[in-house]
C-alpha cells in the first residue's frame, strides 16, 4: 500500500483492496452534487471499476477535488504508460464553518499576486476564509474614491523603525526606505473573485476607531487634534491618536463603509474595534461634550456608541459585524460575531455573552511568533508558538455547555507583518504552521505529532508547486 499523505487528514480514510490502473485518473473520475449528502459533506469512492467523487453542494466538491488531487500523488506506475490508485473510500466534512487566515497588509504592503498565492493556499488546506486587514496606523490599502487622500497620503509613509519594538521604547532608529501601496478597487475585485472561485470567502478589515493613523494624517480633521497634523505612523504598538466622535466623522466612515461593500460580497465585515485607548477622547473637548450628551460615565464607552452608529450601515445591506475580542467590552452589537484573539478565555467570554465567536487566541494560531531559537530565527514580536503547539491546539475550551459550544463558529489563524516586508518572510512564519491549524479547524483525526509530520513531509512538495517559501522541518 504506497504512502497517503492527504493534510489536512479526512475525518474518515479507509483502505480497501486493489487499485484502479488507469490513464487519467484526474479526468476520468466521476464527479456529481448529490440529494443524500449534507451541505458540506463529501465522499471519495475508488475501487479497481474507477473513481467517484460525490459530495452535498459545488462548495464540498471543490474540497473532494482538493482530497483526490492529494490522494492521486500516492498513484503508482502501472504497464502501458497508465497509473495504479490506491483503492480508499474517504467520508468527510469539516468540523468548523469558519476556517480562516488573516493576513495584515497594513503594516507591510503585500503584492496582489502574492495574496493570490496565499489563496492558493488557503485552498490547498480546505480552509474558507481569508480575512484581509486593509488599514492600520502604519498604512490604508484600499482604494476609497470618495476619499483620495486616504492612499495619496495614507498608503505611504516615509521610514519604518528598524529592529525589535519594546515597551515604554522612546528613541528609535529607522531605515529610511519609503514604504507603502494599496490595492485598486479592480484588483480587490480580482482577489475576491479568484478567491470565490475556489469557495473562499474574503472578510475586509477596517480596524475602527483606534489604529486609524494613517486616516488621520490624510484627513487631519478625523482627530481629535486636528491642528496636529500627523504623519503616517513609522513605528508598531499602539497610537493614541484615533478617531474622533463627530457627527461629521460618523459619516466619513459610513461612506468608506459603503464603498467597501461594493468591493466584497462577503456577508460579513470586520470593523477591528481592539486597542482603541480613550485617552484623546477624555482631552478633547468635542468628546467629552459628546460623552456628556450620550449620559456616559466613562470615555471609552464612546467606543461602543461609535461603533454602533457606522455599523449602521452593514445593518442596512444585510451585513454582519466581525469584530476583535475588545468590543464585547464595548456594549456591541448583540449580533456581532467575536474573534477571540487576547486568550482562549476571550472566547469563553464571548461565547456567554451570546456571541457567535471565532477562536483565534494568540497563543497558539498568532503566527508572528517565533517558532524556534529566536538566536537562529528571524526577528519575530515574541512569543513561542513552534508547529507541534499548533498540531495541539483545541478549539473549543473545556468546560462549555453544548449550547455555548455551538457558538463557536470557527477559528482562524493570523500573520501580523511588523516584522515581515515580504512575501518570503510571510512564507517563512505561515508554513508550514498552516498545514498543522488546518487539521484543527477540518476536525482531522487526532493522531501522533510524528503520524502527521509523514503525511507533512511529502505535503510541503505541494507549498513548494504554489511558489510560496516556508520554514524547512529539520
Amino acid at each position: 500500500m504506497p504512502d497517503i499523505a492527504i493534510v489536512p487528514a479526512p475525518r474518515e480514510l479507509t483502505a480497501t483492496e486493489g487499485r484502479w490502473i488507469a490513464e487519467d485518473p484526474a479526468a476520468e473520475a466521476v464527479r456529481t452534487v448529490v440529494e443524500n449528502l449534507g451541505e458540506t459533506e463529501y465522499r471519495i469512492d475508488v475501487t479497481p471499476d474507477g473513481a467517484r467523487l460525490s459530495a452535498g453542494s459545488e462548495d464540498a466538491l471543490r474540497h473532494a477535488e482538493t482530497t483526490y488531487e492529494q490522494l492521486l500523488d500516492a498513484a503508482e506506475p502501472a504497464e502501458d504508460g497508465k497509473v495504479a490508485v490506491p483503492a480508499v473510500r474517504i467520508a468527510d466534512a469539516p468540523r468548523f464553518g469558519w476556517r480562516g487566515m488573516m493576513l495584515d497588509v497594513a503594516r507591510h504592503f503585500m503584492p496582489k499576486d502574492f495574496v493570490l498565492r496565499i489563496i492558493d493556499v488557503i485552498a490547498l488546506h480546505r480552509l474558507n476564509v481569508l480575512h484581509l486587514h486593509l488599514t492600520d496606523d502604519q498604512g490604508w490599502r484600499v482604494q476609497i474614491d470618495a476619499y483620495p487622500k486616504l492612499t495619496e497620503i495614507g498608503a505611504w509613509r516615509d521610514q519604518s523603525m528598524v529592529g525589535k519594538m519594546t515597551h515604554h521604547q522612546t528613541e528609535f532608529t529607522y531605515d529610511g526606505v519609503r514604504h507603502g501601496g494599496f490595492y485598486t478597487k479592480d484588483e480587490l475585485r480580482e482577489i475576491v473573485a479568484y478567491a470565490g472561485e475556489r469557495g473562499i470567502t474574503v472578510v475586509p478589515e477596517i480596524d475602527l476607531p483606534g489604529h486609524m493613523q494613517a486616516a488621520i494624517a490624510a484627513y487631519p480633521e478625523l482627530g481629535n487634534f486636528p491642528e496636529n497634523q500627523l504623519g503616517v505612523r513609522q513605528i508598531w504598538g499602539i497610537s493614541d491618536d484615533v478617531l474622533n466622535v463627530n457627527d461629521e466623522t460618523v459619516e466619513f466612515v459610513k461612506t468608506v463603509l459603503r464603498e467597501v461593500l461594493e468591493i466584497f460580497p462577503s456577508p460579513y465585515i470586520h470593523l477591528g474595534g481592539d486597542e482603541c485607548p480613550a485617552v484623546q477622547w477624555g482631552e478633547a473637548d468635542a468628546a467629552q461634550k459628546r460623552q456628556a450628551e450620550l449620559g456616559l460615565s466613562e470615555p471609552s464607552q464612546l467606543q461602543g456608541w461609535f461603533t454602533a452608529q457606522v455599523a449602521e450601515v452593514l445593518a442596512e445591506e444585510g451585513r454582519r459585524l466581525v469584530g476583535w475580542d475588545e468590543m464585547v467590552e464595548t456594549d456591541c452589537p448583540k449580533d456581532a460575531v467575536i474573534m477571540a484573539w487576547r486568550s482562549a478565555q476571550r472566547g469563553e467570554v464571548a461565547v456567554k455573552a451570546g456571541h457567535d465567536t471565532v477562536m483565534a487566541p494568540c497563543e497558539s494560531v498568532y503566527f508572528d511568533y517565533y517558532q524556534g531559537d529566536p538566536s537562529t530565527e528571524p526577528l519575530a514580536i515574541g512569543g513561542f508558538i513552534p508547529l507541534e503547539k499548533v498540531y495541539d491546539f483545541e478549539v473549543i475550551p473545556a468546560g462549555l455547555s453544548a449550547e455555548e459550544e455551538a457558538r463557536i463558529v470557527g477559528t482562524q489563524c493570523q500573520i501580523w507583518t511588523e516584522y515581515m516586508e515580504g512575501p518570503e518572510q510571510v512564507g517563512y512564519m505561515l508554513l508550514p504552521r498552516l498545514s498543522a491549524f488546518a487539521e484543527r479547524a477540518w476536525g482531522s483525526p487526532r493522531t501522533s505529532y510524528d503520524e502527521f509530520l509523514t503525511r507533512l513531509r511529502p505535503h510541503l512538495t505541494r507549498i513548494e508547486r504554489l511558489g510560496v517559501n516556508y520554514r524547512p522541518l529539520d
